[in-house]
């Protein structure tokens, strides 16, 4: 049977009373477990805010939940939340289901060019990559530049970067030692007929909107009154939007985040998305004087939607009050579907998975015990969104795949969902 207070279940999340304000646990070293003798940890990963069709449900969900394994499987060895956080980013980005790494959106040009980004609550440390090229997993990129940051200055007094893009992010990694990757062996055959069919449509697009412009010039030449019908548009793929993520949090309450995407399909060669962008593609941050709450979150989406509303830093101010749930909702109505920097959008797109925690104190004589309380939410505005969550204590993982009520029109209305798990058994 098992421990109540070690399982993840998906419900909105309520009041908890007897929540302490959060302090620092003993720090461990790495290889050491949590204070109470056993791994203590939590992992919330998405495959993206998009659409995700009942066909490939059950492949979006399989990558869920081994993305969950694998930082549950780095938690239990000891690591702490950042390596953990990007061992499930490795897992979504091998995935050739994803929009991340291998299976990326080709750009233009028929490349692919990933953006990725890590972000430490211990330490604050960030580190980030866009548009790259020749990387199998980005994120390990962006995660060995927030490590060497952690380092401290470079000779002769030298910032170390914490973004770096295209080329020169490419031989940055290199000369770190990570193992380079032809572009061609990242695509594959899904993403590759997509190319061809979004190029086709572009095409397509193209000639009848030139045909539309000669057939409009003609008409007010003759001085005929009216228009014809508006050029056709090439169909949204709104399975473009499906950037990765994944938040963690470990047995000492640090907390961690990561993004890895490939960008929208047929985005111009050197674009940049929010996966990248400080703030908008995950925040993390440990609980400190002004903030009671460890908070973490990634992103997913359109990405100029996301960058223009710097949507992970929003959510994650958000939380840190009382009702989780209640400030996350107003948020991604308020300041994202109905921002004021994106009044001339119609349709805003994006999802956010985000946790937040502290320790929680039970009085149950002769003793009290602690624990970390997790509450952990997703919202999104899309038409589904892929989700899979795991503490270090379960069994197995848990995925969903949430999606808009039916009748609710995508862009213009959110769906919210979460949960709480208390993790741990510890003796204060």
């Amino acid at each position: 049977m098992e421990n109540p207070i070690s399982t993840a279940e998906a419900r909105q999340p309520s009041h908890l009373p007897n929540v302490a304000a959060p302090s620092a646990p003993p720090p461990r070293r790495d290889g050491e477990q949590g204070p109470s003798g056993h791994a203590v940890g939590f992992v919330l990963v998405h495959a993206g805010a998009g659409y995700h069709s009942e066909s490939k449900a059950k492949e979006y969900k399989h990558v869920c939940k081994r993305a969950c394994q694998r930082a549950v499987e780095k938690l239990k060895a000891g690591a702490m939340a950042v390596d953990a956080v990007t061992a499930a980013l490795v897992e979504l980005e091998d995935s050739p289901f994803t929009n991340a790494g291998t299976g990326s959106n080709l750009n233009l040009s028929g490349e692919i060019e990933c953006d990725a980004s890590i972000m430490d609550g211990k330490s604050l440390h960030f580190g980030a990559v866009g548009a790259l090229s020749g990387i199998k997993n980005p994120v390990l990129v962006a995660n060995r530049l927030l490590q060497e940051a952690q380092k401290g200055k470079l000779s002769a007094g030298r910032i170390p970067p914490c973004f770096l893009v295209g080329k020169g992010a490419y031989h940055w990694a290199v000369h770190h030692g990570i193992p380079p990757c032809p572009s061609d062996k990242m695509a594959t055959k899904f993403s590759l007929s997509a190319y061809k069919r979004n190029k086709r449509k572009m095409e397509l697009a193209e000639k009848a909107e030139s045909e539309y412009k000669q057939a409009k010039k003609r008409r007010q030449s003759s001085e005929n009154g009216g228009l014809v019908d508006p050029a056709p548009q090439p169909d949204d793929d709104s399975g473009s939007l499906d950037t990765v993520g994944a938040i963690v949090v470990d047995g000492d309450g640090n907390v961690a985040a990561a993004v890895s995407s490939g960008g929208l399909a047929m985005k111009h060669p050197g674009r940049v998305g929010q996966a990248a962008h400080y703030g908008c593609g995950c925040w993390a941050e440990n609980a400190w004087n002004l903030n009671p709450y460890s908070t973490a979150v990634s992103t997913s989406g359109c990405g100029e939607h996301l960058v223009r509303t710097m949507l992970a830093r929003e959510c994650s101010t958000a939380v840190q009050s009382e009702d989780a749930h209640q400030n996350l909702l107003e948020t991604m109505q308020n300041k994202f579907i109905s921002s004021p920097f994106l009044a001339s959008e119609d349709c805003v797109l994006g999802g956010v998975i985000v946790l937040r925690c502290c320790k929680c104190v039970e009085t149950q004589p002769p003793q009290d015990i602690q624990a970390l309380l997790v509450e952990f939410l997703w919202s999104h505005t899309t038409e589904s969104m892929c989700v899979g969550y795991m503490s270090a204590q379960d069994g197995k993982a848990k995925t969903h795949i949430s999606r808009l009520p039916a009748g609710a029109v995508a862009g213009q209305s959110l769906a919210i969902e979460g949960g709480v798990c208390r993790l741990g058994n510890l003796v204060d």
